[in-house]
């Protein structure tokens, strides 16, 4: 019996030694912060849902907030290849305006660079600066995009 409860209380404290020193790390990947594999998981998902569910349907999930392409900082934006914006998970109010000539804090014209590797390349990375919804702070971004069609499907991650 002492050996059980020695075991047990080890194990405990391995449990909490082991929290306090990855709980950074464990809150980072569940709590604040996507990974790049989750973002283009999720641009993956939102390309088969368009796909399947045809574009209004599609769009309406995506600018949804609380709807299934919206996970912490992780968000999808659909951009037509002439720069207006079909969706945006982050910000309803930038649907069906047109951002080709939206420039980053080091002046950027990300969105125009977005289109054009849209063209050239149909899926890529794209590394910006922009501001972050958990942190409202402009930060480094990664954007992985597919094109679909007429327009181009993203998600990002923040390089914090």
């Amino acid at each position: 019996m002492k050996l059980n409860t020695k075991l047990l209380v080890a194990s405990a404290a391995f449990s909490l030694a082991a929290l306090g020193a990855g709980g950074n790390a464990l809150a980072q990947k569940k709590g604040e912060f996507a990974t790049k594999d989750e973002a283009q998981a999720m641009v993956k998902k939102g390309v088969a849902f368009i796909k399947k569910e045809g574009k209004d349907k599609g769009y309406a999930e995506i600018t949804n907030k609380k709807g299934q392409f919206t996970d912490r900082d992780l968000y999808l934006v659909v951009y037509g290849l002439d720069g207006v914006v079909r969706a945006h998970g982050a910000n309803e109010k930038m649907v069906a305006k047109n951002l080709m000539e939206l420039k980053d804090v080091d002046g950027k014209p990300f969105v125009k660079e977005r289109v054009e590797l849209a063209q050239s390349k149909g899926t890529f990375w794209q590394d910006y600066k922009f501001s972050n919804p958990v942190s409202k702070k402009i930060e480094p971004k990664q954007m992985y995009c597919e094109k679909l069609d007429d327009t181009v499907v993203c998600g990002g991650i923040y390089k914090n």
